[in-house]
C-alpha cells in the first residue's frame, strides 16, 4: 500500500510539489543538531539583523532564529507523525470492526457521536491549561481526539464495500469472517486511511502551533508557534523591521507545510476514489479532468 501510495503521488504533478515541500522541512528537522550554533540554546547579541553568522538573526533573549526555525520543524513534524499515524491505525481498526459487526458498531458510533459532537480543539485548550505541557501531553491529546474522524469515514466505506459483488462472493464461498476483513475489508480502507493521516497532521501541525501562540505548549521545545508567540510579547515588534525576520518565517514555515500537506492529501483522494479519477490523456501526453473518463474531440464524444 506504502508503494502504491508513492505511484499515485508521483502522477500528481501538485502532489509530487508537496511531496518536496515536505521532503525539504523533514531534510532541515533532521540535520538540526547539526547546524545549530552552539550547544543548545546558547544566547548571542539581542535582536541582531540578519547576517553571514546569523541568516534570520536573533530575538530579545539572543536565540538564533533559524536554530529556532530547524528545530521548530523537528519538533513540529515528529508531533505531527507521531499523532497522526496513532489515531489514524486507531481509527482505521475501529472502523473496520464498527462496519463488519453491526451490533458492536452501534455501541462505538454513539461513542464517536459524543466526540464529534464537541469541537476538539476549544476541549483540548481546555484539557492543555489544566495539564502539564510536553511532547507527550500533547500527544495523548491529538490521538484521543483525532481516531472518531477517521472510525467515522472507515465505517461508512466499510458498509458501502460489503455491498460489493467480490465480498458477497467471499462470504457465499465460505471465507471465515476473519480473512474477509483481513485479506479484503481493510486493505480497501488504506486509501482513505492514507488520505486521513495527511488530514490529520495538517490539523496536528496547526493545532500545536496554536496552543504554543497561546502559551499553553512546552515551554522548554523550540517550535514555530513558540517563536511567534515570544514575537507577540515584544512591545516594540511593530515598531521596528524585526518582525521581518522573527515573524514571518515561523508563520511561511507553518503556511507551506500545511500547503504542502494539503497538495498531497488531494493527490491520495484522487487516486483512491474512482469518482475523482477520471483523467484522459490528450494528444501531447499531458492530463485533463473530464466527467465520466470521456474526451471530446471536433464535437464527438470518444473513449478515453
Amino acid at each position: 500500500m506504502a508503494r502504491w501510495a508513492m505511484r499515485a503521488l508521483l502522477r500528481d504533478r501538485l502532489a509530487c510539489v508537496g511531496l518536496a515541500v515536505l521532503l525539504c522541512f523533514s531534510v532541515a528537522g533532521a540535520v538540526a543538531p547539526c547546524l545549530s550554533l552552539g550547544e543548545g540554546r546558547q544566547a548571542f547579541e539581542p535582536l541582531l539583523r540578519p547576517s553571514a553568522g546569523h541568516p534570520l538573526g536573533t530575538d530579545d533573549m539572543g536565540y538564533d532564529l533559524l536554530n529556532e526555525l530547524l528545530w521548530g520543524a523537528r519538533y513540529s513534524l515528529a508531533l505531527a507523525v507521531a499523532a497522526s499515524l496513532v489515531s489514524t491505525l486507531l481509527g482505521t481498526l475501529v472502523g473496520v470492526v464498527a462496519g463488519y459487526r453491526q451490533r458492536v458498531g452501534f455501541v462505538i458510533l454513539r461513542v464517536v457521536d459524543v466526540f464529534l459532537a464537541v469541537p476538539r480543539f476549544p476541549l483540548i485548550v481546555l484539557l492543555a491549561a489544566f495539564a502539564r505541557p510536553g511532547f507527550a501531553t500533547l500527544l495523548t491529546f491529538f490521538c484521543l481526539f483525532g481516531w472518531p474522524s477517521a472510525t467515522r469515514i472507515v465505517h461508512a466505506h466499510i458498509l458501502k464495500e460489503q455491498q460489493t459483488e467480490y465480498i458477497q462472493a467471499a462470504h457465499a464461498i465460505g471465507a471465515t469472517g476473519r480473512r474477509v476483513v483481513l485479506r479484503h475489508l481493510l486493505p480497501s480502507c488504506m486509501p482513505i486511511a492514507f488520505a486521513r493521516f495527511v488530514a490529520e497532521a495538517q490539523h496536528v501541525i496547526v493545532a500545536e502551533a496554536s496552543l504554543s501562540f497561546l502559551g499553553l505548549g512546552d515551554p522548554t521545545a523550540s517550535s514555530w508557534g513558540l517563536t511567534l508567540y515570544h514575537a507577540s510579547r515584544y512591545p516594540a515588534l511593530l515598531m521596528t523591521d524585526a518582525w521581518q525576520w522573527w515573524v514571518v518565517p515561523p508563520g511561511a514555515a507553518i503556511t507551506l507545510v500545511c500547503l504542502a500537506l494539503a497538495l498531497v492529501g488531494v493527490g491520495l483522494e484522487a487516486a483512491g476514489n474512482p469518482q475523482l479519477r477520471t483523467w484522459a490523456t490528450d494528444g501531447v501526453g499531458r492530463r485533463s479532468a473530464q466527467p465520466n473518463g470521456c474526451r471530446f474531440r471536433s464535437g464527438r464524444r470518444a473513449s478515453a
